[in-house]
């Protein structure tokens, strides 16, 4: 019996870690933003007139825009919206201001706890399944962020082009008084742009600054781009160092521009981009698809826009609308790969793994060295079990990012279900020089060092792992496997009992502590053990072996007949069971059943010398000399030095 099969539990999946980021109060646009008709409106305006007598300013602006976003043309919410805006000026020029500063202190509170090298989230992030471990789209790894971020800083520059092109087109229809004005404007922008990007805030704080004095007036379209890319250019500064000591000051920057932009222009679509991905920041995921499907709405050509409504779907757990946005994005920019690589992380979570493998080639088809689509690629075909297929993809992925762990230790995870036991070993080697306190890899590497009869070194490793995680039953059975082999049998049966406590529901535990106290002399003992296996899962094969055998040892035929049937429904082919199940047959009186057993075990093992020496007997037993003489005259010729040759000879005598 395979006693001492093992499962490699190789974390197939990279583990997420989400970074949030709470408490925010700044201001960001409602689920409902639409505002409605009719009574709906009415209600809307009424309730935003009552936050204006009470001097809550921003809650009435919330929801006027709303109404103005929904009806470019509604005058009456317009007017109200300016009442609110002219009252704000003056009473919460002060207290505006402090709140801000709240927010801004608050964002900063929130930041200082986030792990080292933490960040608001957000990033483009991979589509990986493992188990469990399967990453997002929206929360990312560090590898999985750098891995996109090329790409994204390309798109955002030739968005920045293409508008500079269509505003070119705009300009060349202006007067010229109009286009030096522009012109100088737009100056002005490029050089606060050029100060953020030093880190320069006042510089870039007094250039906006001039920059919207100076917007020439009557072109409120005008005006809405500018406050659009200001605040943009505000969240990019951010983004770059989200927890900087200025992240709190920027995001304030980002979020007034923004807002300034669409009240000028609530067709304007940058400024619900800017938006959306703060929110998306901050996790507030339906503020967050409100901002961005306006902006898809506004702009559907952009495929930046849709691909982090995507990103922001995904997070939502809303895989349906995220499928359907990245393949937009896809339609739109097909040499764009995050879109494709967050297609496929999308297609996995919905469980279309064929259609997950493809967008994962496509990605890499744009981008050779996209090292997490190779990676992702090896775990689909692992999961296929196609090992040769996943070995290849993570040795691509490694060969593009030598120091990727979770690709090192999936490869040795497959090189090792390949049977390639000395290449799983020097993977998880490697993989331990970086990380030699990883459980999970420590556990791999007892396994394999099992298989590769390295009994002391087995043993070292699975104690490793059990003393990461001492309460992981798995790698505690581990341990009580390398103690076994290395013939520590009482320390292998403490470590399979205490594998056995710390999960109800784990078979092989109890099966090989079973098989142990069998071998013993203890069927009681191991009965015991055995049972506990056949009430979590009575079709299992070992457990049904070893029931057999147990009950044999008992001389409860009947119960070990039932029980090798069952073992036997299994492995049909399996002739060691078929003998077995043939002596209890005998042991229970029924001898016709018997011999059918041995015969069939004899058809798929011709050589079986005990079956044949059994069939012999049994034969004799039904009073059936001719064949039994035929049996066990074949047993001799074939076998002359066979070791019960006396008992067989003893037998023909007889007949």
């Amino acid at each position: 019996m395979n006693r001492k099969k093992v499962l490699i539990l190789a974390g197939v999946g990279a583990a997420v870690i989400v970074l949030a980021v709470v408490c925010m109060l700044f201001f960001f646009r409602g689920k409902d933003g639409s505002g409605g008709k009719g009574g709906s409106r009415a209600n809307t305006l009424a309730l935003a007139g009552e936050y204006i007598e009470r001097g809550e300013y921003q809650r009435a602006l919330d929801l006027l825009d709303g109404l103005l976003i929904a009806d470019a043309g509604d005058d009456e919410a317009r007017a109200l919206r300016d009442k609110a805006i002219a009252a704000g000026r003056g009473d919460a020029g002060k207290d505006g201001d402090a709140s801000l500063a709240a927010a801004a202190e608050a964002f900063k509170e929130a930041v200082s706890r986030l792990p080292s090298g933490g960040g608001a989230g957000g990033s483009s992030g991979s589509g990986s399944a493992g188990g469990g471990g399967f990453g997002s789209p929206g929360a990312s790894s560090a590898m999985e962020a750098a891995a996109s971020a090329e790409a994204e800083r390309r798109a955002a520059q030739e968005a920045l082009a293409e508008r500079r092109r269509a505003e070119e087109a705009e300009l060349a229809r202006k007067s010229q008084e109009v286009q030096s004005q522009m012109r100088a404007v737009n100056d002005l922008i490029s050089q606060g742009r050029s100060a953020l990007e030093r880190d320069n805030y006042p510089a870039a704080a007094e250039a906006f600054k001039e920059a919207v004095a100076r917007l020439p007036p009557g072109e409120g379209h005008f005006a809405a781009q500018k406050y659009a890319e200001i605040g943009d250019a505000y969240y990019e500064t951010y983004a770059r160092n989200p927890a900087g000591p200025s992240a709190g000051e920027l995001l304030n920057e980002s979020i007034s521009h923004a807002r300034q932009a669409i009240q000028r222009d609530p067709g304007e679509a940058l400024p619900h981009y800017t938006l959306g991905k703060i929110n998306r920041d901050l996790q507030q995921w339906d503020n967050a698809s409100t901002e961005l499907k306006e902006a898809v709405r506004l702009d559907p050509n952009n495929y930046m826009y849709s691909f982090d409504l995507g990103r922001v779907y995904f997070n939502a757990r809303k895989f349906a609308d995220a499928r359907q946005t990245f393949e937009t994005t896809v339609h739109l920019k097909r040499d764009f790969e995050p879109a494709w690589y967050n297609l496929g992380g999308t297609l996995r979570v919905l469980g279309r793994q064929d259609e997950a493998l493809t967008a994962y080639r496509q990605a890499v088809a744009v981008k050779a060295d996209y090292a997490v689509a190779w990676r992702e690629i090896g775990r689909i075909l692992y999961g296929k079990n196609d090992f040769s297929g996943s070995i290849s993809s993570f040795t691509t992925a490694l060969r593009h990012a030598p120091n990727d762990l979770a690709s090192l230790r999936e490869m040795g995870a497959a090189q090792s279900a390949a049977g390639d036991y000395r290449g799983a070993e020097s993977s998880f080697t490697r993989a331990l020089e970086a990380a030699p306190d990883d459980g999970q890899t420590n556990y791999n590497m007892a396994v394999v060092k099992i298989a590769l009869d390295k009994k002391g070194e087995a043993l070292s490793y699975a104690r490793k792992a059990v003393d990461s995680s001492p309460s992981n039953a798995v790698f505690v059975y581990t341990l009580g496997l390398a103690c076994e082999e290395a013939g520590d049998n009482n320390s292998a049966i403490t470590n399979y009992t205490r594998a056995a406590s710390l999960d109800k529901s784990y078979l092989r535990p109890r099966i090989n502590l079973g098989r142990l106290y069998l071998e013993n002399g203890f069927p009681d003992q191991a009965l015991a053990f055995l049972n506990e296996a056949y009430s979590v899962d009575a079709s299992a094969f070992e457990v049904n072996n070893n029931l057999g055998a147990a009950y044999a040892g008992k001389e409860d035929w009947e119960r070990s007949v039932l029980h090798y049937e069952k073992a036997l429904s299994r492995e049909p082919g399996n002739s060691t069971v078929r003998v077995n199940l043939a002596r209890a047959y005998v042991g229970a009186g029924n001898l016709g059943a018997a011999r059918d057993a041995y015969l069939a075990a004899l058809r798929t093992d011709r050589d079986n010398w005990d079956a044949i020496m059994e069939l012999g007997k049994t034969c004799a037993g039904l009073q059936d000399g001719e064949q039994a003489k035929r049996y066990l005259q074949d047993l001799l010729n074939r076998n002359p030095g066979y070791e019960r040759r006396e008992e067989a000879e003893r037998i023909l005598g007889g007949l």
